[in-house]
């Protein structure tokens, strides 16, 4: 039966999703937080989601990272189908294909920037070191300080060079700027471009600040639980660009 599905992803897809829908059943009531998304992405790409909060975008990110799951339609990961895999397959989908990171850092504090990104390089594929992680986000300078003598951008470029050590095909990030000033948040965004631009790696950007968008090759934004808008930029501005 899914041989037909299967073909019609072709390779050049990383990412498809066909009617995605997520219920949350609060108290009696059905709280729907997607409503049959529709959505595509190629190798490389960067995509940048905007929306308000409550929008939906963090929870189709969290479904096409196999975070949470879907309550109908389907989810695919170039031919691995997300909608059909057990926990323990969501786990080593995880583990195996994505990066995250979040609007917070979750670092290690008795670790440092070094250690912190070591920890993910021990249990990944195909890893690539460390230190070339650290010095992909500019931090070659600072991997032996703790999380505690860095600075919240610093910390956060940390958090990226973890994701991308162990070299993902997509990287997923939600509001990575978000508790960040402009001239620091522009370090983050130059490090994700960078690590796009030189890895290759299928990157969702979520924020609520509609500036980032001029860095993406495509733009989407999420309103009560759809894509309601979905926009191709003819030319990228770099970071250092933009402001807000």
């Amino acid at each position: 039966e899914k041989e037909p599905a299967r073909m019609a992803i072709g390779s050049d897809f990383v990412f498809k999703t066909k009617g995605l829908t997520k219920i949350y059943r609060r108290g009696g009531q059905e709280v729907y937080a997607l409503r049959g998304v529709d959505f595509q992405a190629r190798q490389g790409e960067f995509i940048v989601v905007l929306g308000p909060s409550g929008s939906g975008k963090s929870t189709f990110l969290n479904i096409i990272g196999g975070l949470d799951v879907a309550t109908a339609g389907e989810a695919w990961f170039e031919d691995h189908e997300l909608t059909a895999l057990n926990e323990r397959g969501l786990t080593q989908y995880r583990r195996d294909h994505v990066g995250f990171v979040f609007q917070f850092y979750n670092l290690v504090p008795s670790l440092t920037a070094l250690e912190n990104v070591a920890l993910v390089t021990e249990i990944a594929m195909r890893p690539m070191s460390p230190d070339k992680a650290l010095a992909l986000v500019g931090l070659s300078e600072r991997q032996d300080h703790f999380p505690a003598q860095l600075s919240g951008g610093e910390q956060q470029r940390v958090a990226i060079a973890r994701a991308i050590a162990k070299n993902p095909e997509v990287l997923l990030c939600d509001e990575p700027t978000g508790a960040l000033d402009s001239a620091t948040g522009i370090r983050v965004l130059e490090a994700l471009t960078e690590v796009n631009r030189s890895g290759g790696a299928t990157t969702l950007v979520i924020t609520h600040n509609a500036a980032i968008r001029d860095i993406a090759d495509r733009v989407l934004r999420f309103a009560d639980g759809r894509i309601v808008e979905e926009t191709v930029n003819a030319t990228k501005k770099a970071p250092a660009e933009v402001s807000w």
